[in-house]
């Protein structure tokens, strides 16, 4: 039975005291409008256990990455990573999910980061212009993965040195990446990641 039919079966009591006018919508009409509102479009929430795995494998594999920073003294990457790490394990289905744009856009926006950084110094303009140019070459390039950005905002306002920022952000991806496709194996039931590799 669907919701507009449990509403339509249940009586509506109506009062003498207010009866219904033109003017104001009858109970019927605004429980069903509500009802439509509240159920909204967005997909069904994932099991409890499907939720516990993927919270647990993105966490575990950020903190493996802070640890990492943190030894090297540049735990500046947690941001755009941390973005990238909740679409891999929440929505690994997703074109911004896959290797190709995890892992070029990242790149792309590196670079895109340190050219904005010479030409026009660190500041939040310069930033912002970064993030704006970052998303027009992972359009064109075809890696979208909105994260990314960040990466380039982060060079411009941080000004890592690229000597070991461009590595540490190359690995850092790539272990989101394995560990996405690790998760994807360990439970059974849970969609297979990557859906493509390139």
């Amino acid at each position: 039975m669907s919701t507009d039919e449990i509403i339509d079966a249940q009586p509506v009591a109506v009062s003498s005291a207010a009866p219904i006018s033109a003017d104001r919508p009858c109970p019927r009409t605004r429980s069903r409008l509500l009802s439509r509102l509240l159920a909204g479009r967005a997909p069904a929430p994932p099991s409890p256990g499907a939720a516990l795995h993927n919270v647990s494998a993105a966490t575990a594999v950020l903190l493996v990455l802070v640890a990492i920073g943190s030894l090297i003294h540049e735990p500046v990457l947690i941001p755009p990573l941390a973005a990238s790490a909740a679409i891999i394990h929440g929505a690994p289905g997703l074109p911004l999910a896959q290797p190709r744009s995890v892992i070029a856009g990242h790149l792309l926006c590196a670079a895109v980061g340190y050219a904005v950084l010479a030409a026009s110094g660190s500041s939040p303009w310069a930033a912002a212009l970064a993030a704006g140019i970052s998303l027009a070459v992972m359009t064109v390039a075809r890696t979208p993965h909105s994260p990314a950005c960040a990466t380039a905002v982060v060079i411009v306002l941080n000004t890592p040195r690229p000597a070991t920022f461009v590595p540490l952000l190359v690995g850092s991806a790539g272990l989101l990446v394995l560990a996405g496709w690790a998760a994807s194996y360990a439970r059974a039931g849970t969609p297979r990641y990557p859906a493509y590799w390139w």
